[in-house]
């Protein structure tokens, strides 16, 4: 809107590179959205009136192969990247919806399977049908292409009997997602409910069982009880109580089983955004934690293993990957060096390897410039992402400058400061780092043997605080 007026004009579309990540901006009015890693991306820019006639005819020549965005070649086998869930499909096979209905409800999860773009690397997908008795028919692992899933969706017996909804979700929550059935860690936890008309038990106990064991449940219904039928239903507020979250995203409302294609891309859109996967965001899969490493002369080769040893103790509790938490590194003397950035390593061996290749690089001790440094540089393309910060800062000895400026200003950028001291480090510029409360933001020991105890302390003051913040 700030380039293209209402007056028109000719304008400059230049392809550019993709990015690893896109944050959210807001310009003239419009907000967008944050997207992760993108095949390529486009400027836009308006030319001058002299350059008129020739960027018209470069464009009206360019228009054919322009005009839809190119979009990424998707390997069959690794599936769409973009839209990583392990997906359990409830379906209702009760005398509720009836063989014909079943049948059509077969065809709109099919559908919308293939549209996930399943495979390896991308969505994984499985059935359970709710009847009297719940039955896993194929869980996460059994097929990881879309024709496969296709096929066995196609090849589903219709059970019958009452729709115990509640009593299926609760066992799928319960026994679907266990790692030997196929469920991948720090990867989100899905169950889409397909319900015809209202579930014949309760089904608010299994919605909290569902959100203990981090699933997000989605609703999808079809034919809401009539007025007549309302006295029925157990619990007129059973859609509610049983998603993951009752905030209006996670429940889907079709009219009938007929004439479904139009509402299989939007329910799709919703099972990919992970952003929005509320109830499987844990401190161990949500957070950046980035480490700023004290490398002055005094710490010494032997005790700088021991802190990097530290380091991957602490890294090494949290499910590293591109979707999930982001681990980050920083030395310093008088000067900063990054050694690796969030987006550099989406693995856990990746990122531990790189912290046991860091040199150590021996000088002076500037701790505020190092924590503005971070701030800045790592922790500010970051600023918008769904992850929750954290810095630890590790230092052994009084810093040559000013650190409580610079740790306001960290924390007013959102970023959580535990402050980790060892040696001689003063206990009032620890103090002054770390954030409310200092005290449990706040360590130290005397011996860099001590480091080790300290690990189980961290984790679960980054728990704690990733806690508070949802609350």
């Amino acid at each position: 809107r700030g380039v293209i007026t209402n007056a028109g004009g000719a304008v400059r579309v230049q392809t550019l590179p993709g990015q690893e990540n896109y944050p959210a901006v807001n310009a003239n009015g419009i907000q967008s959205q944050v997207l992760t890693r993108w095949a390529s991306s486009f400027s836009v820019t308006r030319t001058k009136n002299t350059a008129l006639e020739a960027v018209g005819q470069s464009v009206s020549t360019a228009r054919p192969s322009t005009g839809k965005r190119p979009k990424k070649p998707l390997d069959k086998k690794a599936g769409n990247k973009d839209c990583k869930a392990d997906i359990a499909f409830l379906m209702d096979g009760s005398y509720n919806i009836g063989q014909r209905r079943f049948n059509l409800q077969k065809n709109f999860v099919g559908k919308v399977a293939v549209m996930l773009g399943i495979g390896t690397e991308g969505p994984h997908v499985g059935v359970v049908q709710a009847s009297e008795h719940p039955k896993i028919e194929f869980y996460l692992k059994n097929f990881t292409a879309a024709k496969e899933v296709l096929f066995a969706i196609k090849e589903l017996g219709f059970r019958g009997g009452n729709s115990n909804t509640g009593k299926a979700l609760k066992h799928t929550a319960e026994k679907f997602f266990s790692l030997e059935n196929g469920a991948r860690k720090g990867i989100p936890k899905i169950i889409v409910v397909f319900l015809d008309g209202w579930p014949s038990d309760d089904i608010e106990e299994a919605g909290i069982v569902a959100r203990e064991f981090g699933v997000n449940v989605f609703i999808v219904s079809v034919a809401k009880p009539t007025t007549e039928e309302l006295g029925m239903v157990q619990d007129i507020g059973f859609v509610d109580k049983a998603v993951c979250r009752n905030n209006g995203f996670f429940s889907y409302q079709m009219p009938t089983w007929f004439g479904t294609t139009k509402y299989v891309k939007p329910l799709v859109q919703k099972l990919c955004s992970h952003e929005q996967m509320l109830c499987s965001k844990t401190c161990y899969n949500s957070v950046n934690i980035g480490f700023l490493i004290d490398g002055s002369s005094s710490v010494g080769d032997s005790n700088f293993r021991l802190v990097l040893e530290f380091i991957s103790n602490v890294a090494k509790a949290f499910e590293i990957s591109d979707i999930g938490s982001k681990i980050a590194a920083v030395q310093f003397t008088y000067d900063q060096r990054t050694e690796f950035s969030f987006t550099d390593y989406t693995t856990k061996e990746k990122v531990l390897s790189a912290i046991r290749n860091i040199r150590y690089m021996s000088g002076g001790t500037a701790t505020g410039d190092a924590v503005s440094f971070t701030t800045r540089n790592v922790f500010g393309p970051m600023k918008d992402g769904p992850n929750k910060n954290f810095l630890v800062v590790l230092t052994d000895g009084q810093s040559y400058d000013d650190v409580r400026g610079p740790a306001a200003a960290a924390q007013k950028a959102g970023i959580t400061i535990f402050s980790v001291g060892v040696a001689w480090a003063p206990l009032d510029d620890l103090k002054d780092m770390a954030s409310e409360p200092r005290e449990s933001h706040t360590f130290f020991t005397r011996e860099f043997t001590g480091l080790e105890q300290m690990v189980p302390d961290i984790i679960r003051g980054i728990c704690k605080d990733f806690l508070d913040s949802k609350q």
